[in-house]
């Protein structure tokens, strides 16, 4: 009590009560089960059509770190690059690893598709973009970066143990993209293709279930 006294004596009464209120909001935060604080994924706002359908919400976001890869084809009367895959590393906002993300076949149809497998329980996704769901509005997107994009599930699987974080993905938003973009320089001639050229970037990925 008379620790208080003290403080009431050298702290305006108004102000130590703010003091006391934060202290105990912060002891109120520091107190809860980790994954109570998890559970919160917070979406940037998103251009319209790059929203999920109504029903649709989100589980899981993971920040990757990577490249976009790309070769020198010819297209055309030219060449251009070419995206063959990306190759990343997702990580949880601990910074622990939770997905590798690269192109792979997928199984119930064959094509290549853009892949998502977890790292502790080894389920996997496969996703398309849908109609119209890639985005380079300077609104949202910045100068250099790939596009935002809204993927709709394709396949999915669990893993050889019966893991299955990712098996009931519906919808994957890429958005908060960072570089990434084929150069504009490397590939103009024949001698050209064939050169490889691996773009670091960063983006977000968000996962989400139902909806469709």
């Amino acid at each position: 009590m008379k620790k208080f006294s003290v403080l009431n004596k050298y702290i305006p009464h108004g102000l130590l009560l703010t003091v006391i209120a934060v202290a105990l909001a912060l002891a109120f935060v520091v107190g809860l089960p980790h994954s109570a604080l998890a559970n919160k994924i917070l979406v940037p706002d998103v251009p319209d059509k790059l929203k999920v359908p109504e029903g649709a919400k989100v589980f899981l976001v993971g920040h990757a770190i990577g490249t976009q890869n790309y070769i020198c084809l010819p297209s055309g009367a030219g060449f251009a690059w070419s995206l063959f895959t990306p190759q990343a590393t997702l990580f949880d906002d601990t910074h622990e690893q939770i997905i590798t993300h690269f192109f792979s076949v997928n199984p119930k149809n064959g094509i290549i598709r853009p892949t998502w497998q977890d790292s502790r329980d080894s389920s996997r996704v496969w996703a398309a973009t849908v109609p119209d769901g890639a985005y380079t509005g300077s609104d949202f997107v910045e100068a250099g970066a790939i596009a935002w994009l809204l993927l709709k599930q394709d396949h999915t699987l669990d893993g050889p143990t019966g893991g299955d974080r990712l098996s009931e993905t519906s919808f994957v938003q890429r958005l908060n993209t960072h570089g990434g973009s084929a150069p504009s320089t490397g590939c103009a001639s024949l001698t050209d293709v064939g050169t490889r050229a691996f773009v670091p970037y960063t983006a977000d990925y968000f996962f989400y279930r139902g909806g469709d």
